[in-house]
């Protein structure tokens, strides 16, 4: 019988020896327990005890949602005026070693709880977690399927607004317009359009320069939706474009395509990310692709696995992650993203937006 996530992670309890987990970041608990929310400052923590129920805390302002939403149905509340790590009274001195998100708690929040826990020894269970998250189930790839469809039908929606002139704001503006319009969630990061030679910048800022014939048009972009990411870039030519632009454009699609051959069970991350990069320095270009080739995806857009060159971690089916080599040059730069998924066998290239040149006019 498939386990949850839940009991998966309380089964590393006994493994890591623990006596208790405490899982505080937002997303995590979305993930165990199908409860999805923003706590701002106010505190939210799943406790993982041996040999108890586990423990959901939440604003007393959530309580209703919670109950709603969460598989764990053991659910204590605090209000604006409580002190929420009053709640960890029940655990004073019985717990010994407690497993915490250490990149992700704060020192004051790391010093508060060693005082209501009675500085127990607290050891990081990150990478617990991220052995869970980067197999995906069918559930979640579903999910992440259908972000890429309304990223993709962002893309093609916004793009009838491409004219001269059109400034890279404007665009942005219109692109999480559409977004919402067709039901996504949110942006799953800031929103990147960038025109001209800003598209050499890999992390360039949108700003209120105009689009002109010739440049370079580069969309970064995802959506958040059913609590899952999306993440795709495409780089158009808006009129003719040099011909070591369109040289650059050929280099990076054969690299992303050559990065895409290379996916399989039983591979490294730097398999992955090699076999991009010697099709950009084999054309010359191998010190103008800035960046590794690409970044783990699910409910956070940015996850494990990192793929570059000096990761030998292992590949393994159900993995999703971006593959998005980019050439970035004073002229002008090129980045091509798709998402894919590790299957049994190989790769499936989840993004299907169209990858060869396209020549956008007014």
């Amino acid at each position: 019988m498939n386990q949850t996530p839940l009991s998966r992670l309380e089964a590393g309890l006994s493994t890591q020896g623990l006596d208790a987990m405490l899982i505080t970041d937002p997303k995590h608990i979305y993930y165990l327990t199908g409860f999805a929310s923003n706590p701002h400052e106010r505190f939210l923590g799943l406790v993982l005890a041996r040999g108890e129920d586990p423990l959901l805390i939440v604003p007393a302002l959530d309580e209703e949602a919670a109950a709603a939403a969460s598989s764990v149905s053991n659910i204590a509340t605090h209000t604006d005026t409580d002190n929420p790590y009053a709640l960890f009274e029940r655990y004073q001195g019985r717990l010994g070693r407690v497993g915490l998100e250490k990149e992700y708690v704060t020192v004051a929040r790391y010093e508060q709880l060693t005082a209501a826990l009675g500085a127990a020894n607290f050891e990081d269970v990150g990478p617990l977690l991220r052995t869970l998250r980067v197999k995906k189930t069918p559930d979640e790839v579903a999910r992440i399927r259908h972000a890429i469809h309304l990223i993709e039908e962002t893309l093609r929606q916004g793009l009838s607004h491409v004219r001269t002139g059109v400034t890279e704001i404007e665009l942005v503006a219109e692109m999480e317009y559409q977004m919402k319009k067709l039901g996504a969630d949110g942006p799953s990061f800031d929103t990147m359009v960038l025109t001209g030679p800003k598209t050499g910048l890999p992390h360039g800022t949108p700003s209120e320069r105009k689009l002109q014939h010739g440049d370079l048009l580069m969309f970064d972009m995802g959506v958040y939706a059913g609590g899952y990411a999306s993440d795709i870039t495409r780089t158009f030519a808006f009129g003719d474009i040099s011909p070591e632009l369109k040289t650059i454009y050929n280099t990076v699609l054969a690299a992303n395509e050559a990065a895409i051959r290379a996916v399989k069970p039983g591979v490294t991350c730097a398999d992955i990310d090699r076999a991009a990069r010697q099709v950009t320095e084999e054309a010359g270009y191998g010190e103008r692709f800035l960046h590794r080739v690409g970044h783990g995806m699910g409910i956070d857009v940015h996850e494990y696995p990192s793929l570059h060159g000096q990761n030998m971690d292992i590949l393994e089916e159900g993995t999703v992650f971006t593959i998005e080599p980019g050439i970035y040059t004073g002229a002008g730069g090129v980045r091509i993203e798709d998402d894919v998924l590790v299957t049994e066998t190989g790769v499936e290239v989840l993004t299907s937006y169209p990858k060869e040149l396209q020549i956008l006019t007014d």
